[in-house]
């Protein structure tokens, strides 16, 4: 593990609400010194690039440019939040099939300035759209990883650490599986100050009866929708997920997230990209932590990942 933060480049293709937030969120956490943006809309990334660069003298030395592929070259890490709109009438599979069009004419572009690379692959539905992008690209599992339910359970930690009131970086829980509707809670693995939730439940006092964790992680699945509703788009949370992973990346941590990688038997899932707890570090994906789930978590993992096997045979992977 290094012992001192080493800056390197990361290069962002996608200048829209969650490329640009991610671009700031990893500014304001110095993470990297150099950042290079990728958009086929130039009038917008030159805006969002000025505005970035206003800010630079609060933030620790950073550049941050409007690049092109060949950026790509000297990165360590490439971020992928670009992608297509869902147009009136269209279905999902249908926005689905565009996506990934879009993601055959960049990844190749990546692949062919620099196959060395970590991809981090934000754009949803990510666990389908990470896989696409590791059979396009040919690189190895551990190279592609999905922001996966990263952020799912950083909200988890947090609707629990309300309710428990105690600090959400004393709680430790993940969601698992898909990023989206048929995602896990790992009740059964998730603690508070190394104490099974079962248990500090008795001692906290506050009621956690099954209709309460119900409610808490409907609260998780549902999060998006709700901002969605409310603002149009959800990108601060997902920004800073972004830079979590890739400080976990260019500082060589071996810290676990939920990130969404490929499957190699794990609880039996096999030929899919989707989220488990994983030891992240410069190499990407250093090990997929196989956990002791509960049966019915085990089966929800593996309802998740058949979902998402659908989709992948829908659209020809």
């Amino acid at each position: 593990m290094r012992q001192n933060l080493v800056f390197d480049k990361v290069t962002i293709i996608g200048a829209g609400y969650v490329g640009a937030t991610t671009a700031y969120a990893l500014m304001m956490g110095g993470t990297t010194s150099e950042i290079a943006m990728i958009d086929l809309d130039q009038e917008r990334l030159a805006g969002e690039v000025m505005d970035l660069n206003h800010g630079v003298v609060f933030v620790p030395p950073v550049k941050v440019y409007a690049g092109t592929y060949e950026d790509c070259k000297d990165s360590n890490i490439v971020i992928i939040t670009a992608g297509v709109g869902q147009k009136p009438g269209e279905t999902r599979i249908d926005l689905l099939k565009r996506n990934i069009e879009v993601f055959k004419d960049i990844v190749p572009k990546v692949v062919e300035k620099n196959n060395k690379c970590i991809i981090l692959v934000v754009t949803n539905p990510v666990d389908v759209l990470t896989y696409a992008s590791l059979k396009i690209s040919g690189l190895p599992p551990s190279q592609v990883i999905g922001s996966g339910t990263v952020l799912d359970s950083a909200r988890f930690k947090y609707l629990i650490s309300e309710h428990c009131n105690v600090a959400a970086s004393n709680v430790h829980a993940y969601i698992i599986g898909e990023h989206g509707d048929t995602e896990v809670p790992a009740w059964s693995i998730s603690n508070i100050a190394s104490m099974p939730i079962e248990k500090y439940c008795i001692q906290c006092g506050r009621g956690c009866e099954r209709e309460c964790k119900e409610a808490i992680f409907n609260d998780v699945k549902n999060a998006a929708y709700r901002i969605i509703d409310g603002k149009g788009a959800t990108y601060y949370a997902i920004g800073l997920a972004v830079r979590r992973i890739v400080e976990a990346i260019l500082r060589d941590e071996n810290s676990v997230l939920s990130v969404s990688s490929l499957m190699e038997g794990y609880y039996g899932v096999n030929d899919v990209c989707i989220s488990l707890p994983t030891i992240v570090n410069e190499h990407g994906i250093a090990k997929v932590l196989e956990l002791p789930l509960s049966d019915q978590e085990i089966k929800g993992f593996q309802h998740s990942a058949k979902t998402i096997r659908e989709l992948l045979d829908q659209v020809g992977f």
